[in-house]
This record gives C-alpha cells, structure tokens and sequence, in this order.
C-alpha cells in the first residue's frame, strides 16, 4: 500500500480544524485535512464569535469577510413572556479595550463556509468522506490509516490534530479519558421563517421561570435563528418535532413562526480531556473540551487552541523554534479549558435550575441586575473582558517571563489605538501583528544599543511614540516586549536590557521570517 507524506494530518474540518489548516497554510506548512462528513456542516450550534478571535482573524486576513457575513450585535434585548424587560446597548461596550469592542454573531455553518473558502484559495482542499481509522507513533512520526471513500491509505506525517469533535477518533486512539457528564436538558437550534421581531442588528435573550432560548437573525437568508431549552414535558422523548414544540417556542421567544427550514435538537455535555498532547499527537477543539454555551466560549475556545498550536508547529516544523516550545501548548490550553468549563458550567446551571425560586431569579430579577452592570463604563468593560476572551493569560507558561508596567509575560498585548510609528505612519499597535512573526514593541524610544544588540536575531523593533492610552493599557514608557506570533508577550523587561531578550532566543532557538501569507 502506497503511503503518502505530509508535515501535519488534521482530523476534522469543523471551525478548529479549519482554523489550524489556515494558519499552517499561510506560514508554508504543507498539511491534509480531512473529515469523514460529506459536506461542510448545515446546522449552527455556535453563534458567538468573540472580539479576541476576531483578532486573531485579522492576523489571517480574513476577518472583513466574517464581519461582512454576520450581524454586529447593536443591542441585546432581555426579553420575558410578559414582554421586553431590559434593551442593553453593546454597539462599543468594549472600546478601547479591542478594535472589535462590540458583541458579533455568525451561525457556525455559515463560518466554516468563509474558512473553507479562504483555504481552498490557499490551495488546500478539505477532503471528504477521509476518516481517519488508526494510527501509530514512533520518535520521528505519525503513521495514520485513513479509509477515504471506501479506499484505505497510509498516511506519515511529523505531527497529528485531533480537532474530530466530541467523539474523537484521535482521542479515542490515544486511549485518554474525558471526564465530565452530560446536562439533563435537551437543546433545540431551528431556522425559521418569522414575522419581524427582532431589529436587524439585535439579538434576543428570552428568560423564563423554566428555561431560556435565544433569537438571532441570519443575515444571509434573512431568516431568524432560534436556539434553546427543550420544554420540560418534551424533554425525555427520543423523536422531537417543531410541531411538538412550537407553541411553547412562541410563547418564550415572542416569535410567530410562518416556516420552518431546518430544525434539530441535541444534548450538551462539559468535559475536559486528560490530555491535549501524547508526543506527536495533539487534541483541540472539542475533541479536547466541550462546554455549556453560556457565554458563546465553545468555539472561540477551539480556535484559540487552533491559533495557539498552530504557530507553534510551524515555528517548528520551519526550524525556526526548538521542539520544546510544542510544551507549552497543552499547559496553556488545558489550564484555560479547565477554568472555563468551571465557570460556564456554573452559570448554566444557573440559567437552566426548574427551582421555582431561581427562576423566579431567572424571569423578574436577572434583566434589572444584566441592565444595571452594563449601564456604566467600568461595568461594560468587565462585561466585555469577561467574555471576549482578551483576558486569556499565559503567565504560568514556560515560554512566559518578566513583566512591565501592569503586563505580564503570558498576557496578550494590550491593544492601543492612535499611535504613531517612528516612520510615520499611524494607527494602532495590532497591524504589525499580521506578519504572523516575532517582534519587539517599545512604546517611546528604542535606544540604539537596544537596536544593536537585538539586530543579529532578525527581529524587528516596532517602536511607538508614547501616549496615555499606552499608559492606560498598562504598558510601561520604554519598556521592552518581546511579542508572540500570536500576539501574547513572551518576554516584558522595564528597561532596555538586551540581555532577557537575547538568552530567550537562545533558549528557545527562535529565529523569524515566518510569514507567507495573503495581504490584508
């Protein structure tokens, strides 16, 4: 049997998945994807796309293109049976905080549509109806069994992702556990047909004494989105029909359904696995975490896992960075998954208990309580770090060091707009961030025996004039940060000081002249 050869074999072409080939793809990584649906996915668990992927999306070059296919979220009404309770503003609730300070929502089938699309321009095809089957590990290697199409084929690649989803394969074959547990309450997502209820650029979230749903529409179709909580009586029965439903749907939501396109339910579960990684094999994505979807972390998650990974193998499969900085990539991420799903878990609990005091809570309460926090700045702002994911932090990670001003190594890079470059040109300190590389930010003077001791790495210095927004963010004035390719601090040193620079390039054998990537 022939055996064909690859640098990376990703299994699963959901959102992680996609993302990870992307990356890959833009920095020359050769790569396969594959996927055992024999179609990109049509329904939408997940709607939320958080501004810290958008970010990261604009490192891609693709992020116009998601924003042009969803909805910006304006406002958010909180609505009730009796009627709307609270209408909360969230057109800027993050500004300057990110330059996506704002909530956005695209149903999950029509994203994977854009990534798909972005990836085939750059040359890799998804392929379909390619399960992967079997595999097997040595000290230079993967050799994975891959049943494409009825025809079976060996593939040997240097590294292999699991991003399969729930029931991985990959998982599966690493013999790792996944502990957790399913909720008792079965979800339903549908796309109708409705009479107009909700703005153009609104979302609805409906609470109820015994549950909640949510109501988005879908820019594309013009159709409206609803997704929640199958009602109690329904709840246990194997087959469920909108029909069965619908009066229930309609008295939550408000909504007067006219059609229905598609309609699906399905059960959620929380589980973390006990590894992200076994040598050569790596987890991402659900196949690592499922979550509860308070808060719309699910999928962000996974393709901060993908971003995360991604420039990793390809510093190293480039030979641009030692092996050992793929050791930090499931302590990073684990640890995250671990304090989300704690979280997550504990809201939906909340959100989703049939105690008749908290959903009284639930129904009366939770409106005046959400309208009040996001009424002032300070509480917009926690709001949106809370679930924008910009909060995410490395710190413990050991390609993390040193800390200046409020920023610590591991932190993503505080985002600062209104800044002028020492050539001239201005804008904000997120642009350099596209070349998917290694740099140094200085915010006011880079010295020149800085700029001689660091100009034999290659690295490029991007220094800024100073301004109190780079203040405000935490970021120290002539300090010296050593940025990730994927935008969080590695080294932050108060002064100048060569030395913490040049010994982590050594340590870790970092060398730049990454990117080959799509113009913004």
């Amino acid at each position: 049997m022939k055996t064909f050869a690859t640098k990376v074999l990703i299994a699963g072409a959901g959102p992680t998945g996609l993302v990870l080939a992307l990356w890959l793809s833009r920095l020359g990584i050769d790569l396969r994807i594959i996927d055992k649906a024999p179609v990109p996915g049509e329904t939408s668990r997940a709607i939320a796309v958080q501004a810290r992927t958008l970010e990261l999306y604009r490192q891609l070059g693709i992020v116009d293109d998601v924003l042009a296919a969803g909805i910006r979220v304006e406002r958010l009404t909180v609505r009730t049976p009796s009627g709307i309770a609270a209408t909360l503003k969230l057109g800027d609730f993050g500004a300057g905080l990110s330059r996506y300070p704002f909530a956005f929502a695209l149903p999950q089938d029509i994203h994977e549509r854009i990534l798909i699309d972005h990836l085939e321009k750059a040359g890799v095809a998804v392929e379909r109806r390619a399960e992967l089957v079997g595999f097997e590990q040595d000290a230079a290697g993967v050799t994975a069994t891959v049943m494409k199409d009825g025809t079976s084929e060996v593939v040997r690649a240097a590294y292999l992702c699991g991003a399969d989803g729930a029931s991985s394969a990959v998982r599966h074959g690493l013999k790792l556990g996944f502990p957790g547990g399913t909720y008792e309450q079965s979800f339903y997502v549908a796309d109708v047909e409705a009479e107009d209820v909700i703005a153009r650029n609104g979302l609805n979230v409906c609470l109820d004494t015994h549950g909640f749903a949510i109501v988005l529409p879908v820019r594309q179709s013009g159709s409206v989105r609803l997704i929640g909580i199958v009602p109690g009586d329904h709840a246990a029965e194997e087959t469920i029909r909108f029909g069965t439903i619908r009066d229930e749907v309609e008295r939550i939501t408000g909504v007067t359904v006219k059609a229905v396109n598609w309609f699906s339910t399905y059960r959620l579960h929380h589980r973390v696995a006990e590894h992200f990684r076994d040598g050569r094999v790596f987890l991402a994505g659900d196949a690592g975490h499922i979550h509860s979807p308070a808060g719309g972390q699910g999928m962000n998650t996974g393709i901060g896992d993908a971003m995360n990974l991604g420039w990793k193998l390809a510093a190293v499969l480039g030979g641009r960075a030692d092996a050992r900085l793929l050791d930090s990539y499931e302590p990073e991420r684990i640890a995250f998954a671990r304090r989300l799903i704690q979280t997550t878990d504990q809201v939906f609990r909340v959100m989703t208990s049939r105690s008749a005091l908290v959903g009284f809570w639930r129904r009366y309460l939770l409106p005046t309580m959400i309208a009040l926090l996001v009424a002032n700045r300070a509480g917009a702002r926690f709001a949106f770090r809370t679930v924008s994911q910009i909060g995410i932090s490395y710190g413990n990670s050991i390609v993390s060091r040193g800390g200046a001003g409020r920023v610590r190594g591991g932190d993503r890079l505080p985002y600062v707009e209104g800044l002028a470059h020492v050539d001239g040109s201005a804008g904000d300190n997120f642009a350099s961030l596209s070349s998917l590389d290694w740099q140094i930010h200085v915010y006011g003077t880079a010295s020149p025996a800085f700029r001689a001791a660091i100009a034999p790495t290659g690295i490029p210095i991007h220094a800024f004039a100073w301004t109190p927004g780079a203040g405000e963010a935490g970021l120290s004035r002539d300090a010296a940060y050593l940025v990730r390719p994927d935008g969080h601090v590695a080294v932050a040193v108060e002064t100048q000081d060569p030395v913490p620079f040049l010994g982590y390039i050594a340590e870790f054998a970092v060398k730049t002249g990454a990117a080959t990537r799509a113009p913004q």
